[in-house]
């Protein structure tokens, strides 16, 4: 009888609980290892073989020695098979540790196309992918050429930060300049980009074998830097299936995975469409399952939770075997989340019989998915209750510059 198959499990954010029950209830040994600061967290202890603790510093970093140090022990009497990083930020710490223990999977080169925004960037456009103009932010001249030829404004990106955490909007050069001067010595780890009004998309995937078996696309209502930065709420919807916009972010997708390296993973790309010229321009990726409560709505479209595929996947591609994607329904979906100033919303006057989830999870937020076979009924419905949420609970809170725990 063969032995089990065993997944260590990265999470420096509370996230992945159903990629881990996934794990268990097919079957294999599931191990996790977390900051210290997130032992209290609610992980699903019953599916987990065993956590291992890391200690971060005072903003929230991994030493990556102690780790690899500590896991050299572990994996004396306990084998390691498969390293799945369950958030952005966890993807160069997996690459680390699949490439000194030489486990299969994802390295640190292609990994870096999956998490740095420079490396998306030129990788993207070294293979004929469209990208807003871009530099870094090394060398003053190139920097000052890029404003010369490219007009303001112009956005300041992290380059390894997640969502829109850290994005600077500069409207002119004196304010480039005495923000990078801000920046300091960090100034590197930032890019400097063309800022290209549009409607944001983002596209939710599956890959195996080098190949896309699933995909599902959809648009921010209000894009996640107005969100973040404007006070705005978060509402997006599954684009119309089949059409001018779907066809092209699918295809925009399958080049971006191909370029990139993809095997076998989900993934999260976003695209936007110009409002200028019409066209697409790839934004960024990641090789994981979408945050904010997007893989709630995929799962509400499509009938697939995309935390339990993925884990599915690994396994199987661990095992050598082939993926069985499960049938799969298109219907409409949409998403609100909004901050609220109610610690516990309350949601009975939201009852119409399209809501197919209401968040319960989360203190002082408020939001709710809907679905039927109408997508502008979906629309409506995003309206009408953004309206009510502004009106009755609606919070703001300011963009913080650094992600927290």
């Amino acid at each position: 009888m063969s032995k089990p198959l065993s997944i260590l499990c990265i999470a420096s954010f509370f996230k992945g609980e159903n990629f881990m029950i996934a794990a268990k209830k097919n079957g294999a040994i599931v191990y996790l290892v977390t900051s210290k600061k997130l032992e209290d967290k609610n992980w699903p202890k019953e599916y987990i073989d065993e956590i291992f603790y890391v200690q971060q510093d005072e903003k929230n970093n991994w030493k990556m020695e102690d780790v690899i140090s500590g896991l050299s022990y572990v994996m004396r009497n306990k084998k390691i098979d498969r390293i799945v990083s369950l958030d952005d930020f966890d993807v160069e710490k997996g690459a680390l540790i699949r490439e000194h223990f030489r486990i299969p999977g994802m390295g640190q080169t292609t990994a870096r196309y999956f998490r740095d925004k420079l490396a998306m960037r030129v990788k993207a456009h070294d293979s004929g992918i469209a990208v807003p103009a871009f530099t870094g932010l090394f060398h003053d001249a190139a920097i000052k050429e890029f404003t010369e030829k490219v007009s303001a404004p112009w956005l300041v990106k992290p380059r390894s930060e997640a969502s829109a955490t850290g994005i600077k909007k500069i409207n002119n050069e004196a304010e480039l300049w005495e923000h990078l001067y801000q920046l300091g010595d960090k100034r590197h780890e930032f890019l400097l980009e063309q800022f290209k009004p549009g409607d944001v998309f983002h596209i939710d995937a599956l890959s195996e074998d080098g190949k896309v078996v699933f995909i599902r696309s959809s648009q921010y209502v209000n894009p996640p830097f107005d969100v973040a930065h404007g006070g705005g709420i978060f509402r997006s919807a599954i684009c119309e299936f089949n059409g001018k916009d779907d066809k092209n972010l699918q295809r925009m997708t399958n080049k971006v995975m191909k370029a990139f390296g993809m095997q076998y993973s989900a993934s999260h790309t976003e695209v936007i469409k110009c409002h200028d010229d019409g066209n697409y321009y790839f934004l960024e990726t990641s090789c994981r399952v979408g945050g904010a409560h997007l893989s709630d709505m995929v799962e509400a479209s499509s009938g697939l939770n995309l935390w339990e595929e993925w884990a599915k996947l690994e396994i199987a591609v661990a095992k050598g075997e082939k993926y069985q994607l499960p049938p799969v329904s298109d219907t409409y979906a949409g998403i609100i989340v909004s901050l609220s100033k109610d610690k516990f919303p309350n949601y009975d006057s939201y009852q119409d019989a399209e809501i197919w989830w209401k968040m319960k999870d989360m203190e002082y937020h408020i939001g709710l998915i809907v679905k039927c076979e109408n997508r502008n009924r979906i629309l409506e419905l995003l309206d009408n209750y953004a309206r009510r949420i502004y009106a009755e609970t609606h919070a703001v809170a300011p963009a913080p510059d650094k992600p927290k725990h």
